[in-house]
């Protein structure tokens, strides 16, 4: 039943670091009443003492700045479920400890250049027997298996275009990773390489997602490297829905954001900022809300195929689909590092309750899938 674990599922040990964070705190929610009893762990002893107590779990604290006494802390654990960032300063020292415990490693970031980072690491993974897996929540599985999908429609795709209409309220965490990643600007794939998209504010266009049109402009998303490594295919626009107004300042608020936040004093003062001030949605919120998710693909010959996404809203959805996957690397074992559609395929979405995908859009009136 939905809530117990079943009896053919795995019950190996597993940690969350970064438990008592916004999100962390989502996923050792949900790993509870999936009937998971994981350990907690973090820095903070006191913070990590208050989550664990309400959901009778045991904790550890420990730093992410001693990578051997990290090692030692993950012994005995077959898998670590990493949800503290901002992953550019975070996920290193985790990957390298997991790797020496030969623990799978599984996290949320949603950075593009960390998870290109963690694909340095398919050798030493395989040859370990463990996968290093980045991008288990909203950022990336949905857009992942959404670009497998249309790209496995499209013989010898060159294009890709992923577009996401997700914006509410973010958490202090989400918040923190846009302060870091501003600086780098707006960025596409063409060619296999990153490479900038100006001017800022450019660009913007309208996309049908399910529900309705949207303005949407192109941003830097972790998808212009997970989805070139799922796909191979070499030239990758993301796209995020905004306001008319929003996108109409952007011209003018992003060189002006870009060069503030390249001031390191700066960027950390916002975030320390955005740690105290922001919070995320609250419980009727992520209830209430919803997601949209539209890709292309297309190749030089003209022929192209589109598809669309709805999930629950995007905290929810990352908490449902967390636990999944933690579900799955323990119970199939996959190795290397690999994107979540490389290791489940690209129907491993629809696995996430009220995920529907539409290959028309007519199949919305008649609520086919």
């Amino acid at each position: 039943k939905e809530g117990q674990k079943e009896e053919t599922m795995p019950s190996e040990p597993w940690l969350i670091y970064g438990a008592y964070g916004y999100t962390g705190t989502l996923v050792a929610e949900e790993a509870v009443r999936r009937g998971y009893r994981p350990v907690l762990a973090g820095r903070s002893a006191d913070r990590l003492a208050v989550l664990a107590k309400r959901l009778e779990l045991e904790y550890r604290a420990s730093s992410l700045q001693d990578e051997e006494a990290l090692s030692r802390a993950l012994a005995g654990f077959k898998l670590v479920f990493h949800a503290a960032g901002p992953f550019v300063h975070t996920s290193g020292p985790m990957v390298r400890a997991c790797l020496k415990a030969g623990a799978h490693y599984v996290d949320i970031c949603g950075e593009a250049p960390v998870i290109e980072r963690s694909f340095s690491y398919d050798v030493e993974a395989r040859q370990k027997g463990i996968v290093i897996l980045s991008g288990a929540g909203f950022d990336v599985i949905p857009t992942d298996c959404l670009a497998k999908y249309v790209a496995d429609r499209v013989p010898g795709a060159t294009e890709l275009e992923l577009a996401v209409a997700a914006l509410g309220r973010l958490s202090p965490g989400t918040v923190k990773t846009i302060l870091e990643q501003i600086p780098s600007g707006t960025r596409v794939l063409r060619n296999g390489r990153l490479v900038g998209y100006h001017p800022e504010g450019k660009g913007a266009r309208r996309i049908r997602f399910v529900d309705k049109e949207r303005p949407v402009a192109p941003v830097s998303m972790a998808d212009l490297i997970a989805a070139y490594r799922t796909t191979g295919i070499p030239n990758i626009t993301t796209y995020l829905a905004f306001p008319e107004t929003t996108i109409r300042l952007m011209r003018w608020t992003e060189p002006l954001s870009r060069n503030l936040l390249a001031v390191g004093p700066i960027r950390r003062l916002a975030q320390k900022t955005a740690g105290k001030i922001v919070r995320g949605p609250d419980e009727p919120t992520r209830l209430a809300g919803g997601s949209h998710l539209w890709a292309r693909a297309a190749n030089d010959k003209g022929e192209e195929a589109e598809a669309w996404l709805e999930t629950v809203e995007a905290y929810r959805f990352t908490s449902m689909a967390a636990v999944r996957c933690v579900e799955r690397v323990l119970e199939e074992r996959p190795c290397g590092a690999l994107t979540p559609a490389q290791a489940f395929g690209a129907d491993f979405v629809l696995q996430i309750p009220e995920t529907k995908r539409y290959d028309r859009l007519e199949e919305v009136s008649t609520g086919s899938a």
